[in-house]
């Protein structure tokens, strides 16, 4: 990254703001930070570089934080200029903070903050770590500035005692009240007119204050004993908290009465994809998509905007798929991998998942093949080092990952036998050593030079990243393969069984989808799972989006796109059958309403604006346009898209540095793209 901004420890700014964000989940009334253990940042780190200048320079230093600034060896206090005298010249920032992020911002001709900067903990050194969303010496990385748009309910009206506002979509920002008129008049007759309705509501209030109560729904607004969030003895003028809704619920009052206006808030990622095609229904989902992908986009990915706005790494996961056919921002991947992992020791699973400990790992490879950024890998790989030991800690003597006390096999809200060692999480695992020796090389054909007999490229970076070991992830991979058919590939059924040492020989469609997925069964195999699985109604059905995104991909992957379209405008177009303005965290046709908006045993637990639900967005792109790379980086990369699906096409997909342009009419189809690589 070039240019110039703010500097601070590498990782260090994503755990810092990674932990407010894990702070900000709130219901009824309490806050509920994430329960699961989180890394600190560095409270001091020194901010260093060398320069040979060829005549006498100035600087100025701003920091977050106090320390001072050593300019060769000489100390001198932040915010004043500073002479650097020519020839060889050392410049140094001791800064530290207690209670935020310790950074610093160079100003000057010659020098300059930038990425030529190291950064040391006084343990390890590394390349320091910078942001595109502060370049700006004004704007102080502690802090998030948001985009803002002023938005007003598009109707208002009464019911239930009370008036319902309706914003026409989902807004994640703070609502400013303005109490109108004679408020204490309104107060008394509203109270007269409503006291006898029995909802279990008091909608009575005191002059010159409202309740106002949030919702996803109208019927969660409405409801004031469940509604997540609610406000009470509100005044003319308050700006209420940071939330998300779609419905504001003011009982007691009457249209006119009082009036609220929405600040809409969110960090500025440029979208740079467009989708439109002959298909009305098509387009309105992949604008849905996109709507709900934006909202759970900030400076990570999180799940939802309402319930838990948590970095979770299986969601996490799938956002890195749908990122390049949408925004292609790849500072928001790097941001959010990092505030997952935590710093180098680990103890706990990310959110204290198994499987999404191992996701992690996968998604590194995924960011590789988007980017090329090695650095990134070189960075990252003694963490990725970190978490390999962690799982094999919990390894029995067929190499099987097991949990422990605390820890949690999830997979799927769905019937999986999950006795002893679990399927799905074994080929996950084996994924994870895939994964671990394909970095490892790419690391040790970096340093130049062969590896030695054990697999270890000679001599480590000059950041003090490890040398890559590869091998011995490569002779895992091959055991653990040789166990999984052993131990779970069951030839009756033609299948991967759940777990041996039940007995039940429980067959579900999640670790068939994985083997498909992650290239562990021959060509046999995977017809033998399609037939036998992914064809087979006896097998409980897929209800999550979360989980239909890795089911629809195998059909993409598997050449059997019927499929995916019908199930695109099926489960997704049922949202939108129902007026969803974002999509859900679970649909079920069967649920009517008020039942669809319940889950976890609450009657509006479940989330209506979930990051997992865009994932159209990536089938649409990947599989209908079929844009991807085939090389890393996109330095070679092809459009091949499915013109049986449309009579019409207007589409632009980002590809890194640049997009590709895809129109068809009908007769003739023009695919073009502003860098080269494109091979059609």
């Amino acid at each position: 990254m070039s240019g110039t901004g703010w500097i601070w420890y590498p990782g260090d700014f994503e755990l810092y703001h990674g932990m407010l964000q894990n702070f900000q989940r709130e219901e009824r009334s309490y806050g509920w930070p994430a329960y699961w253990k989180m890394d600190d940042w560095r409270k001091n780190v020194r901010l260093y570089n060398k320069y040979q200048l060829r005549e006498k320079t100035r600087i100025r230093v701003t920091a977050a934080g106090q320390g001072y600034v050593a300019v060769n060896g000489r100390k001198f206090p932040f915010d004043r200029w500073i002479d650097c005298p020519e020839g060889a010249c050392t410049v140094e920032i001791f800064v530290g903070n207690m209670f935020g992020l310790p950074c610093a911002y160079v100003e000057g001709d010659v020098i300059c903050s930038d990425a030529s900067w190291m950064a040391d903990d006084f343990t390890e050194c590394h390349p320091v770590g910078m942001s595109s969303l502060y370049r700006d010496k004004e704007k102080d990385p502690n802090k998030v500035y948001y985009e803002t748009e002023e938005l007003l309910p598009v109707s208002e009206k009464e019911v239930c005692g009370g008036v319902l506002m309706d914003f026409g979509r989902m807004i994640n920002g703070t609502v400013r009240v303005t109490i109108a008129g004679d408020s204490e008049k309104a107060s008394e007759q509203v109270s007269e007119a409503f006291a006898g309705e029995d909802r279990g509501q008091d909608v009575r209030r005191s002059a010159g204050e409202v309740t106002v109560a949030y919702g996803e729904s109208a019927a969660e607004a409405t409801d004031l004993t469940w509604c997540y969030y609610k406000s009470e003895h509100v005044v003319s003028g308050d700006v209420l908290r940071r939330r998300a809704f779609r419905y504001l619920y003011l009982p007691g009052c009457r249209v006119g009465h009082v009036s609220c206006a929405a600040e809409h808030q969110w960090v500025p990622i440029p979208v740079k994809a467009s989708f439109w095609c002959d298909d009305e229904k098509i387009n309105r989902i992949w604008d849905v998509a996109k709507e709900t992908y934006r909202l759970c986009s900030g400076l990570f990915f999180i799940d939802g905007i309402k319930r838990d706005r948590w970095i979770w790494s299986g969601d996490a996961y799938q956002s890195y798929f749908v990122n390049p056919y949408l925004f292609m921002d790849e500072e928001i991947d790097k941001r959010t991998i990092l505030a997952l992992r935590g710093n180098q020791d680990i103890v706990q699973h990310i959110n204290t998942i198994v499987d999404y400990s191992m996701l992690w790992l996968i998604s590194i490879e995924k960011e590789y093949w988007i980017t090329g950024d090695r650095e990134f890998v070189r960075m990252i790989y003694p963490k990725m080092e970190g978490m390999m030991r962690l799982l094999e800690s919990q390894l029995d003597e067929h190499g099987f990952i097991r949990g422990r006390e605390r820890d949690w096999i999830f997979i799927d809200w769905s019937d999986i036998d999950k006795t002893g060692a679990v399927c799905a999480e074994q080929v996950l695992l084996l994924k994870c050593y895939d994964v671990m020796a394909f970095c490892g090389k790419l690391l040790a054909a970096e340093d130049g030079a062969e590896a030695s007999e054990d697999g270890t490229a000679p001599g480590a970076s000059e950041t003090g990243a490890p040398a890559a070991d590869y091998r011995k992830y490569e002779q895992a991979y091959e055991r653990l393969k040789a166990n999984l058919f052993a131990f779970f590939w069951n030839e009756e059924k033609g299948a991967f069984i759940d777990s041996y040492e039940s007995g039940r020989n429980h067959v579900t469609r999640h670790a068939n989808i994985f083997a498909i997925l992650f290239d562990v069964v021959d060509e046999a195999r995977t017809r033998s799972i399609i037939d036998h699985v992914l064809l087979n109604p006896d097998i409980t059905r897929i209800t999550t989006p979360y989980f239909k995104f890795f089911e629809l991909d195998v059909w993409g992957k598997t050449g059997h796109l019927d499929q995916v379209y019908e199930a695109i405008r099926d489960y997704w177009g049922g949202m939108i059958d129902r007026g969803a303005v974002t999509f859900w965290e679970d649909y079920d046709a069967a649920q009517g309403e008020p039942e669809q908006y319940g889950m976890y045993g609450d009657p509006f637990g479940k989330s209506l604006c979930h990051a997992w639900g865009a994932s159209p967005i990536y089938l649409l792109g990947r599989y209908f346009l079929g844009v991807r790379p085939l090389e890393p980086g996109y330095k070679a990369f092809e459009a091949k898209p499915q013109l049986s699906y449309f009579r019409k096409l207007d589409c632009v997909v980002p590809v890194k540095g640049g997009s590709v342009s895809i129109k068809y009419d009908g007769e003739h189809l023009e695919v073009a793209s502003d860098r080269a690589g494109l091979v059609e």
